[in-house]
């Protein structure tokens, strides 16, 4: 199996030997050899091998300028170096530089010569071939440019530990350094650049965009971490198309027709020059001109795209170029290529044709012209005048590549000279030991090369990091065109450098550019219209995120600005305006006292406490007088006081409520009210049990006595006080501020307790009941000595209110639940005082012949007849009932007797009148009556 390797190798390396390599190259020799590997052509042409007879070499086609000049930086370094007398003396770098055709095989089949002149001996072949007569191992690479080809060369230079470093390489797949062992680069990697374009649409509000990537290891990479970065910032991707230089016209055609069908109108592009080609001439084709394209740093100011022709469709294109540098000398190096002078370079004769647009005397496409294969070209002299005509190669106003092509050079002449530096004892090498450089191999260069730190010429710090890159730093191109030939200008509109801090990473002056070539204004490209301020952004179902529809924000929330993705909610005190965009000071709403509603109840409890006072004024005053006493005018006193604080405890509920307010307002209530409905049973029943007694004696005189009333009262109201306290302790009510009312916020009392709210009003109520009852029992008593009919109906008030009262509070909000309660306080504190003692008012102040002691017995007389004649009615009849039911024999009648006696000193003397008297006997009831004259007469 060794030897069947060996023998593969041999018959590899004779060929590379024999050839060195394409034919076509740039060489020089000396006693360290470098390699390159440029892409003087963009591609090969088309060809169909079926195989017929033996396979062809593929032929380069289409020349590239900027190839070119890249090569001549290498060879320009190369000759600086070898004229100094500080870097790498008494040594001469040499190089072999190949052309790569931008291909991944034509590169190979370079690199094959690069790695079997660094292995023959080792793989001890001399047995098969004499391989000592040979050039020198070649012991580092510059390049390749496209990171595709890179791949395929870091992938065998590897396996030999050759130093690789590229120049325009910027696949972050090359980072990996367990892949790739041997490659170093001196561009950024895509890994920074992708990151810098997404923050570019990020920074001009895009979230519609198309990407479009080259099919190979450089678009692809590059694509997919620009989607990472694009999914994190919520920007979404309408197509992801792959491209390439050699797809068929339909294809092409195909992929335009979706871009021109897209409403995106920003097109991302991370491809090289040659894929993207194609493209543009389609869109040129077919006048599409209202897109705005973003450049990868692979064609960001290639000159293959960077054509007047191509202007109407990608003037206003913003590229990633990468950081221009100074060449000294450069310039003029450039204009001193020569085919005469420069015969170690074989691709300035093409170079020049190509240039002038002409062939050298027996150039070999003089031969494929005269075949037909190309169009006529007259013959050159090679001393044309290069400075006479408009070319790429002579563009040395922003070397980025040529550059980074002269810092990969130096890299390696400065890892030279620290190897030829060296000290023993301070080297890299195993015991510190330093490497001989008269028998060096590629690994010790690379090892060197990983350990480089060094300052060019230019003031710059180079060193490569872990993963053998230089830092990240780019340039922002935007294209113009020019007024004085219509060609294409890069203008420098800002930078991007990934170490810098969090937000000054990217730096654009928007004043400098011009998009599409003419507008200064910032293109549109979003799936939706920006949403004004006062919407949201609304999803729409089965569509990207970045595709919504704007949604009005609801009330209480408000949006500022455009675009906002949720609306925000207004603060507890605040509430959005009319167009939500945003928020104000709710109204603070409680029952006061400066307005209308709150000054009316204010007047109506003022009035009632007034006439109340008023009522126990005119009691205080004729407190010796009938009417007054015989309405038990201690108790009227306690009633007339519990009216007064009915009336004031509705004033409390009138202000801002505080905590105090809060605690106090219904315990005061409740407790009032209670108090007042005591008062009025107890009165009530006293009368009741009195008149309804048929032998009213001694014993109900002491159980009715003023104290044992007023014992009454007191346990009647400790129970309500009882209530309140328990009520006070567990659940304290408390000042809130009630927001859920749009625009308002009212200040209410929260009562801690609805259930105990329950108990103060049920139990209040249950009292007023049993009054009602014993009102309405009572209510055929005399007029004069109490007003039942009168308590009934102020009961019957009472309840109609507080019945009213229950639905009112618990259907209200805010001040209004404070207002229903004062209202229902207040017409029921009206009520007891109007129906119980406005009469007696109008009796003492308006009809004083009523208020008379005469007057009241004559009432009670009158009273206790009709009481009586009943009872004996009701007796006669049991009695006739019975005897009938016996046989008609007599029955004894009970020991009772009604006698009618006339009294003259009864009757109102003033009237003339006779009023009837009752007197009580012990045992028997004698009831005596006086009537007029012709009264006593009828009934004789």
């Amino acid at each position: 199996m060794r030897l069947a390797l060996y023998y593969l190798m041999l018959l590899g390396s004779s060929y590379v030997i024999s050839t060195y390599g394409p034919n076509q190259r740039a060489q020089m020799t000396g006693d360290i050899l470098l390699g390159g590997l440029f892409p003087i052509h963009f591609g090969v042409a088309s060809k169909d091998q079926d195989l017929a007879a033996r396979p062809q070499s593929t032929q380069c086609v289409r020349f590239n300028f900027r190839g070119f000049r890249w090569l001549q930086a290498m060879i320009f370094a190369i000759d600086e170096i070898n004229n100094s007398s500080s870097l790498l003396p008494n040594i001469t770098l040499g190089y072999r530089i190949f052309d790569t055709c931008n291909t991944v095989s034509k590169a190979l089949e370079a690199t094959l010569s690069f790695v079997a002149q660094n292995k023959i001996d080792s793989l001890n072949l001399d047995e098969f071939c004499n391989c000592t007569d040979h050039i020198p191992a070649t012991i580092a690479v510059v390049g390749a440019a496209g990171s595709a080809v890179s791949t395929a060369v870091a992938n065998l230079l590897g396996l030999f530990y050759i130093p690789q470093i590229s120049y325009a390489s910027s696949s972050r797949l090359l980072s990996n350094k367990n892949q790739y062992k041997s490659f170093m680069r001196t561009i950024p990697t895509d890994e920074y650049q992708a990151t810098g374009m997404a923050d570019i649409i990020e920074y001009f509000q895009w979230n519609w965009v198309i990407a479009v990537a080259s099919d190979d290891d450089y678009g692809r990479p590059g694509i997919e971490k620009f989607e990472k970065e694009m999914e994190e910032r919520d920007i979404c991707i309408h197509l992801n198309e792959l491209i390439s230089q050699y797809f068929e016209d339909h294809e092409i055609q195909a992929l335009a027709d979706r871009i021109e069908n897209s409403t995106a109108k920003v097109i991302v592009v991370f491809a090289n020059a040659p894929d993207v080609e194609p493209l543009i001439k389609e869109m040129v084709r077919r006048n599409i001109t209202d897109r705005i394209w973003l450049a990868s740093e692979a064609w960001a100011s290639s000159s293959l795209i960077a054509k007047s022709e191509y202007l109407d469709v990608v003037a206003g294109t913003i590229g990633f170029a990468l950081k221009a540098g100074n060449i000294p000398g450069f310039r003029e190096f450039l204009q001193k290529v020569q085919p005469k002078k420069d015969t170690h370079n074989e691709f300035v004769r093409e170079f020049w044709e190509e240039t002038f647009n002409c062939y050298l005397e027996d150039s070999p496409r003089q031969q494929e012209s005269e075949n037909g294969s190309t169009g006529f070209r007259p013959l050159c002299t090679g001393e044309e005048d290069i400075t006479s005509v408009e070319t790429p190669y002579l563009d040395h106003t922003h070397l980025r590549i040529s550059y980074n092509v002269y810092v990969a050079v130096y890299s390696i002449a400065q890892a030279l000279q620290d190897i030829l530096s060296c000290t023993p004892g301070h080297g890299l090498f195993a015991n510190n030991s330093c490497a001989d450089i008269k028998k060096m191999e590629a690994w010790q260069v690379l090892k060197q090369l990983r350990h480089l730190k060094y300052t060019n010429s230019m003031g710059e710090k180079i060193y490569f990091d872990e993963n053998a890159d230089l830092e990240a730093n780019y340039t922002i191109v935007n294209w113009h065109r020019s007024a004085e030939d219509g060609s294409v200008v890069f203008q420098e509109i800002g930078y991007y450098n990934m170490h810098a801090r969090r937000g000054a990473k990217l730096v654009i002056d928007k004043t400098k550019i011009m998009w599409n070539g003419y507008s200064s204004e910032v293109p549109f490209s979003n799936c939706s219209e920006d949403c004004e301020p006062g919407t949201r952004k609304g999803i729409i179902d089965s569509m990207p995120t970045c595709c919504f529809e704007c949604t009005e924000c609801s009330d209480g929330e408000y949006s500022y600005h455009k675009d906002a993705s949720i609306c925000t909610k207004c603060p507890n005190n605040s509430w959005s305006n009319g167009n939500h965009t945003f928020c104000f000071l709710k109204e603070i709403e409680f029952l006061a006292w400066t307005e209308p509603f709150g000054i009316a109840l204010a007047i109506c409890a003022v009035l009632g406490v007034l006439l109340t006072a008023f009522v126990m004024g005119v009691f205080v005053r004729f407190r010796n007088t009938p009417i007054v006493k015989a309405t038990n005018r201690e108790l009227s006193y306690v009633l007339l006081f519990s009216l007064i604080c009915c009336f004031s405890s509705s004033l409390i509920f009138i202000g801002e409520p505080q905590d105090w307010t809060c605690c106090i307002r219904q315990p005061a209530f409740g407790i009032s009210f209670v108090l007042c409905i005591s008062c009025i049973l107890v009165k009530t029943n006293r009368v009741l049990l009195v008149f309804e007694a048929k032998i009213p004696t001694s014993l109900h005189r002491k159980w009715w006595g003023l104290n044992l009333q007023f014992l009454l009262v007191f346990l009647c109201t400790f129970v309500q006080v009882m209530i309140c306290v328990v009520w006070l302790y567990n659940a304290p009510p408390s000042s809130y501020r009630n927001h859920d009312i749009d625009e308002i916020i009212f200040i209410t009392c929260h009562e801690g307790s609805v259930m105990a709210l329950g108990f103060l009003i049920g139990y209040t109520c249950l009292l007023a009941a049993i009054c009602f009852f014993f009102a309405f029992k009572s209510r055929k008593l005399p007029e004069n000595f109490t007003e039942a009919k009168f308590i009934t109906f102020s009961m019957l008030i009472f309840f109609i209110v507080w019945i009213s009262f229950i639905p009112a509070y618990f259907s209200t909000y805010g001040k209004f639940v404070s207002a229903v309660e004062v209202i229902a306080i207040l017409a029921s504190s009206f009520g007891m005082l109007a129906c119980i003692f406005f009469n007696k008012v109008y009796i003492i102040l308006f009809k004083p012949s009523r208020n008379t002691i005469e007057e009241v017995r004559c009432s009670t007389a009158a009273h206790a007849f009709k009481v009586a004649a009943k009872a004996t009615l009701k007796h006669s009849t049991a009695v006739r009932k019975k005897s009938s039911s016996i046989g008609g024999s007599s029955a004894s009648t009970p020991s009772s007797s009604i006698s009618l006696k006339t009294n003259g000193n009864d009757c109102d003397a003033a009237s003339g009148k006779h009023r009837p008297r009752v007197s009580f006997g012990s045992g028997t009831v004698t009831l005596s009556l006086s009537f007029e004259e012709s009264r006593r007469s009828s009934l004789m």
